[in-house]
């Protein structure tokens, strides 16, 4: 007989896999489009960042995905930084994109937000030893929000 507790974890396994295999796709399709960069080259927040997280926007109203929410980090300066794409019929195309990152309490709050062709942000907030409150919206004024994420 399966429990609930069991259904339960076959259920988070699934979507940790689905989370992990999205992340994949976006990888691998970020790095057909735009070829591999040399190992200097400043990503999309500047040089010294990392990306740390890539989240979709959208899928679970629309069964499809809207934007795109990267989240970055670099090392050196203790700093975050996160953008919003378009995806899907809003990729490359001017359309309403926001984003918005602060420290986990709430503090430090910076945010972009209007029609873009691209991508809104990036936006930065300084969190050396804490966690990070980000949210990313799309288009389709579907938005994923985390809040105390990607601490450290």
């Amino acid at each position: 007989m399966i429990t609930p507790l069991a259904i339960e974890r076959i259920f988070v396994r699934t979507r940790k896999l689905a989370t992990l295999l999205a992340g994949a796709a976006l990888a691998a399709s970020t790095t057909l489009v735009a070829g591999a960069a040399p190992a200097s080259a400043a990503g999309p927040c500047g040089s010294g960042y990392s990306r740390v997280g890539v989240y979709s926007i959208g899928i679970e109203k629309y069964g499809y995905r809207t934007g795109i929410l990267e989240v970055y980090y670099s090392s050196s300066t203790g700093k975050n930084c996160a953008l919003t794409y378009g995806d899907g019929p809003y990729a490359n195309t001017v359309s309403w994109k926001g984003v918005t990152i602060s420290r986990g309490d709430g503090s430090g709050k910076d945010e972009d937000a209007k029609e873009y062709k691209y991508y809104a942000g990036p936006v930065y907030v300084s969190a050396r030893g804490g966690c990070i409150d980000v949210e990313g919206i799309s288009p389709a004024w579907t938005s994923v929000k985390l809040n105390n994420v990607h601490c450290g």
